[in-house]
Parts: C-alpha cells; sequence; structure tokens
C-alpha cells in the first residue's frame, strides 16, 4: 500500500465514519477495487477508525472534560454529566460483548463485499423509516438506561461492514423518540470506549508490519482525523435540518451499484 491509496482510504473514512453510510462498508469495497491491497488483521481499518475517533474527542472535548470533571464535582450540571457517564458505561456492555464474542466472525465479513453491499441496502432502510418516524414536537433530550442499552447492542451488530456505525446507533435513538442532535451526540462519544477496545485488540497486528510501511499507515491516520473533523460539523447540521433520508437514498443506490459490479 502506497502514500496515495493510504491518503484516500483515509480520507473515505472521515467522511464515511459520520456521513451515516458506513465506513467499515466502503473501505471493503475500495480495498477490493485497489488490487495490491494487504493488511495484518484489519490493523488499517483500527488506526483509521482511530483517527476519526481522535476527531470526536477533538470536536466534543467540552462534553469529554465535564464528563470527566463530573465525577469529583458537586455541582447541579455534574449530577446530570455523572448520569451521562453512567449511560455510556451501560452503552458499552453490550457493544464488549457482542465484539468479543464474535469478533472472528465479523473479521471474516470484511472479505464479503457481497454481505457489504446488502448490509449497505439495510443501512439505507434504517436511516429512511427512522427519519419517517421522527417527531420533532415529541423528542426528548433525557435518556434512559433501556436507550442505552438498546443503542449499545446496535453498535454491536454495527460492527458488521455495510451496517453504518453513526447510522444505525442514531436511527435507533431516533426511533425510541429521542431528540436528534442528543442521539448523534451520544453516538459519537458512545464510540469512543469501542474504538479504544478494538485499538487495543489490534495492537498484536504490528508485528507484522515492517517499519517502513508505518509511515502509510500514519498518513492515512491524519487523513482520517482531518476530514473527520470536516464530517462531524457537517452531520450535525444535516441531523438539525432533517435530512438524513438523502443518505437513505445513497446507501440503496451504493449497495446496488455495488452488488452489480461484483456479481
Amino acid at each position: 500500500m502506497n502514500f496515495v491509496d493510504a491518503i484516500l482510504l483515509g480520507t473515505l473514512q472521515g467522511a464515511t465514519e459520520f456521513l451515516p453510510v458506513s465506513s467499515s462498508g466502503h473501505l471493503v469495497l475500495a480495498q477490493h477495487l485497489i488490487g495490491d491491497f494487504e493488511q495484518p488483521g484489519v490493523l488499517f481499518d483500527v488506526l483509521l477508525h482511530v483517527g476519526t475517533m481522535i476527531a470526536v474527542a477533538i470536536y466534543f472535548w467540552r462534553d469529554l472534560v465535564g464528563l470527566t470533571t463530573s465525577l469529583w464535582r458537586r455541582d447541579e450540571l455534574a449530577k446530570n454529566q455523572r448520569v451521562m457517564v453512567a449511560l455510556l458505561i451501560a452503552g458499552s456492555v453490550p457493544t464488549a460483548v457482542i465484539g468479543l464474542l464474535f469478533k472472528d466472525f465479523f473479521v471474516g465479513l470484511f472479505e464479503r463485499p457481497d454481505i457489504v453491499c446488502i448490509m449497505l441496502l439495510v443501512t439505507g432502510t434504517l436511516l429512511w423509516v427512522a427519519e419517517r418516524l421522527r417527531r420533532a414536537e415529541n423528542s426528548r433530550k433525557q435518556m434512559t438506561f433501556v436507550d442505552a442499552l438498546v443503542v449499545g447492542t446496535v453498535q454491536g451488530c454495527a460492527i458488521i461492514p455495510g451496517i453504518s456505525r453513526s447510522g444505525s446507533t442514531i436511527a435507533a435513538l431516533l426511533m425510541r423518540g429521542i431528540d436528534g442532535e442528543t442521539a448523534a451526540r451520544f453516538s459519537f462519544l458512545l464510540a469512543l470506549p469501542a474504538v479504544f477496545g478494538a485499538a487495543l485488540l489490534s495492537l498484536k497486528d504490528l508485528d507484522h508490519v515492517a517499519g517502513i510501511t508505518l509511515l502509510p499507515y500514519l498518513a492515512g491516520t491524519v487523513a482520517a482525523l482531518v476530514t473527520g473533523l470536516l464530517c462531524i460539523h457537517l452531520l450535525m447540521g444535516i441531523i438539525r435540518r432533517r435530512r438524513l433520508h438523502w443518505f437513505a437514498l445513497y446507501c440503496w443506490l451504493a449497495g446496488g451499484a455495488g452488488l452489480i459490479l461484483f456479481f
């Protein structure tokens, strides 16, 4: 893999991680179109996700500082923030269980572009249904532990390439009546522990990467970070304007075109 491939894939990851069209699905399809692409395990994919999660940490740094300091603060705001910390922990549990139990199965799906295309069709359907059921006047900003467990389970299933992590988790919360901006913020914050855990599990693959090969990997990670920052801002505006159905159409077109291309 050369620098151009790495930067293109990193840019693709940064855009599709936050725009609800499945970053893993697009990476699988793009990597199949790059004839000489190879990686140990899914190390490169995980590093690109780390780049986009650094973008989340930068964009939501005030939230992260507030959640961290709430553990020892005693003001009224800290109480609500401690509840949010508990919700994030609760949501991370089903994600971790699903990821650990079915890791090998999910990794195998990254070699199946046919599954990716079908799952893109599923992602499009989730987005369409969520936007149709969404009712802004009845939406709520306060989440419950049931909401957290549901979205954590959905995030665990979104390891399947082609299922958009951001799209499916936001759609799940919208269908449960959560306000769009609250849903997006919780979705992004919930991804941080999941990606951190995946990165730790992939450290063993570093032994198989020659020192000279690490530079393209790092270039791709930086490209994902920069693109991700721009696309987080873009998606927050899209959710406020209720335009998720356009991404549903895109997922249907991409999944359908992929099925035609590969078969």
